[in-house]
């Protein structure tokens, strides 16, 4: 059993040029005991260690790099509830158990907003909705009908025909959208580093620089070995989700790591602002490929697609998605890009979340399938749950089996294929 892989430096992303400053935190130095040891300083991790932290567990979180460094540092801040299923589709695939998840993953920008409320986060909140938008008369039907079955939940949701969408987005690109109002934005690194100052402050203690080299079962006891110390637990909880290495045998194999990538330009001036997201609304795309857009909180037009599905990416796949901006967004001009960035999401073979029970005492979630903000959120405080002893029942995620993809180590050039020719298809209509 291995250390994580390192993750790169943030340091060429719009988030760590304007983010709040990271609480003080030193690496692990010397034996320790917790009730409860968390792997992975992201959204799921510092979630989970605020809740444990703030029921009076005593928790310490190991994170490799800093805090917030890996993709809760690196993504578009987009907040957005529910999965990549309509409600209708889950309960259909999973019975009761779906329409459970469906209903839970609704409530998840709720959570996160809360928190940054009750802790008084200084990450930009801004809560005016997301839209997802149709690239084809066939997806125009298609988001109709996702908006119609969220207003039947009791949802604040809006089908918007092409004069509508324009109007919000800017452009007359798309065919149609739906507005999810529960849905908002953040500044991501601000959101990471505040949690970690807020469990901080409830008697988490936090630990960065502090890579793991492996896990050891000491009697009834777990202890999670890094380089300068131990901490004995009678819990752990894994929350590296993309960033995944081989702590645990297996793990990193039962998802897809994929790059996301993001270019931004410099701040727009006070007219273009006030055409794209005039109101702070994010949207997404629904592509093969999928763009993401937002404003930042200085103007900034970010702009997000596919990466690689490997460790870098290379120059041309950012110059692809400045391209595709000056398609969608031709009044843009030719705009000074600022900043290029990419960072890794967890794909699963479903895309659905996992939560596992590993072994006795053991737990991991991954796979937020580029929902992470909300989602990583809520299985953070699942996590949490079942490190005070939940029953399996009690929790919104079914608890699976960790299984493998077969053929692995052949996925890169595969997926990479599959891509290329997904790109194609988009650009051709």
């Amino acid at each position: 059993m291995t250390a994580a892989p390192a993750i790169a430096s943030s340091a060429d992303t719009v988030w760590t040029a304007t983010a709040i400053l990271a609480p003080s935190v030193g690496c692990l130095e010397g034996d320790r005991r917790a009730d409860v040891a968390i792997v992975g300083g992201g959204y799921t991790g510092l979630s989970a260690a605020l809740h444990l932290a703030e029921s009076g567990v005593d928790v310490a979180l190991l994170e490799a790099g800093e805090i917030g460094e890996g993709a809760s540092g690196r993504n578009n801040g987009q907040v957005i509830p529910g999965f990549k299923y309509d409600p209708d589709e889950l309960a259909a695939k999973l019975g009761d158990a779906g329409a459970r998840m469906a209903a839970w993953g609704g409530t998840l920008a709720d959570l996160v907003f809360a928190l940054v409320d009750r802790h008084r986060i200084d990450c930009a909140p801004r809560r005016a909705g997301w839209l997802q938008l149709a690239h084809s008369p066939a997806m125009a039907r298609t988001v109709e009908r996702r908006a119609r079955q969220w207003r039947a939940r009791g949802v604040d949701a809006d089908f918007l025909d092409r004069v509508a969408t324009a109007r919000i987005l800017g452009t007359d690109r798309y065919h149609a959208a739906w507005i999810d109002r529960r849905a908002g934005s953040l500044q991501p690194l601000s959101y990471a580093r505040g949690l970690a100052g807020a469990a901080m402050r409830v008697g988490a203690r936090v630990h960065a620089r502090s890579p793991v080299q492996r896990l050891e079962r000491d009697r009834n006891r777990w202890r999670v070995v890094t380089d300068q110390g131990s901490v004995a637990a009678d819990i752990v909880l894994i929350a590296t989700n993309a960033y995944t290495g081989d702590l645990w045998p297996g793990l990193r194999r039962s998802f897809i790591p994929a790059q996301s990538i993001q270019s931004a330009t410099q701040p727009l001036d006070a007219s273009l602002r006030a055409t794209i997201l005039p109101r702070g609304e994010v949207a997404a795309d629904t592509q093969r490929i999928i763009f993401y857009y937002r404003l930042d909180p200085a103007g900034r037009f970010i702009i997000g697609g596919r990466g690689s599905f490997g460790e870098t990416n290379p120059p041309l796949l950012f110059d692809y998605i400045e391209r595709a901006a000056g398609r969608f967004f031709p009044f843009l001009g030719k705009p000074r890009w600022e900043f290029r960035w990419g960072g890794k999401i967890a794909m699963t073979a479903d895309f659905l979340p996992r939560l596992h029970r590993l072994a006795p005492g053991v737990f991991a979630a991954l796979g937020c399938n580029g929902r992470g903000v909300a989602l990583a959120t809520g299985m953070g405080k699942a996590l949490a749950d079942l490190a005070r002893g939940a029953a399996d029942a009690d929790v919104p995620l079914p608890i699976t089996k960790l299984n493998q993809i077969p053929l692995f180590e052949f996925r890169r050039p595969v997926l990479s294929a599959i891509t290329h020719y997904y790109r194609l298809r988009d650009m051709m209509g």
